[in-house]
């Protein structure tokens, strides 16, 4: 399993065109918006200027999903987490939402439409859960017992 990540972008919501270039980026590695335009347009039916690309970058460095370093007269953008840690962040966000908003009755009664891979994924995630807290109360046992 994958750690939670420690970076956490300030806005976890993307648009459109922000989802298409974090992920050139994040299929080409750190480079310059000149690179993220042209591969926009090898699509020949887009028609996307330059300096639209340059403010989404922006607004993605503003959100806190890349940074930009100097090199020579240009800049490079960076993504800030990986397209996996991305996904944990939203999957997290969105379990986050789906718990506040449903009340238990409400939960159970979504098993009903669920087909046995989810449920067989489902029950899974329950014993990874229990595991890992079976593992935080034998840790917090050994620690009372040292003086």
């Amino acid at each position: 399993m994958s750690p939670f990540p420690s970076h956490r972008p300030r806005r976890l919501s993307l648009g459109p065109l922000e989802a298409e270039i974090l992920n050139i980026l994040w299929d080409v590695g750190t480079t310059s918006a000149t690179v993220i335009h042209n591969q926009i347009l090898e699509d020949i039916d887009r028609d996307l200027t330059y300096s639209s690309v340059a403010t989404v970058l922006r607004r993605l460095e503003s959100k806190g999903w890349i940074a930009k370093r100097r090199v020579g007269r240009a800049y490079h953008w960076e993504p800030l987490l990986s397209a996996d840690s991305a996904k944990i962040l939203k999957s997290h966000e969105h379990l986050q939402q789906f718990l506040a908003a449903s009340n238990p009755d409400i939960v159970a009664a979504f098993a009903d439409t669920l087909d046995q891979s989810s449920l067989d994924q489902l029950e899974a995630i329950t014993q990874r859960i229990q595991a890992a807290r079976r593992t935080q109360t034998s840790r917090k046992k050994g620690q009372r017992k040292q003086p």
